[in-house]
């Protein structure tokens, strides 16, 4: 991820060596964090920045509320168009939402309710207002809204999460860079606001699969470094628990 010759300093937290998912399974403080019960929610609304963040971030739990039959609205609002730069914007756009809708099907929600926003990828920055407008509409009446984590060093994920804290009566948020650049127990991390959403195994496995759904991120991408999800990232996202900030 990171350019020979650059200045570390100068670099994003997620360009920079990250931490291994071995070390955040040897740390105590996951384990012992309070649990949450999704299955008391009667609805949930789910924003993602690009297709694939709400498979990452919170796949186990919206399949155990489609289990639960719990009524769900994804709010998708890029197509994740620029995740290959000097490819066709358009193209990659189909090829992601189709990856966003296969990884769905693995995990059962067939049925949730899809609303494609179509905002500029990595230009959430310069819409925020705007979203937080349009998802006020799109959150309302819904028990809870999970969403990317407004400290997640990536700027579409930060501007997405706190659209939502702004929209949105109840907010959980999900990490998802944050697994790369932090730390266990580092100070940046709201670890009071932190709970857990422990997986039963089948929901587990079937996360597992649906991650592998997404070829166009897990591959080489030309004139890159290497695939966006490389397989030291893809491991914090197969734990048998999600991790959501309140």
């Amino acid at each position: 991820m990171v350019e020979q010759g650059a200045n570390p300093a100068a670099l994003n937290r997620i360009d920079l060596p990250g931490t291994a998912e071995e070390a955040w399974e040897a740390w105590d403080g996951l384990r012992h964090l309070p649990a949450a019960d999704p299955l008391g929610w009667p609805s949930a609304v789910i924003v993602a920045a690009h297709p694939d963040d709400e498979i990452l971030g919170a796949g186990g739990t919206m399949a155990m509320l489609a289990g639960a039959g719990a009524r769900l609205r994804l709010i998708a609002v890029t197509d994740g168009e620029a995740s290959h730069p000097g490819a066709d914007p358009e193209a990659i756009a189909r090829v992601r939402t189709a990856e966003s809708a296969a990884a769905r099907y693995v995990l059962g929600l067939q049925d949730i309710e899809v609303i494609r926003l179509r905002l500029p990828d990595t230009g959430l920055g310069d819409r925020e207002d705007e979203l937080a407008v349009r998802l006020r509409g799109l959150c309302a009446g819904f028990a809870v809204c999970l969403a990317p984590w407004e400290g997640d060093a990536h700027a579409d994920h930060e501007a997405a999460g706190r659209a939502a804290r702004r929209a949105a009566r109840r907010v959980l948020s999900y990490p998802i860079w944050m697994w790369h650049w932090a730390e266990p127990g580092d100070g940046r991390v709201p670890w009071p606001r932190a709970c857990r959403v422990p997986l039963p195994a089948a929901v587990a496995a079937l996360k597992a699969d649906a991650i592998q759904v997404f070829a166009s991120q897990l591959t080489d991408r030309a004139g890159t470094t290497g695939p966006v999800l490389p397989p030291g990232i893809v491991a914090h996202f197969i734990r048998p628990q999600e991790v959501l900030l309140r």
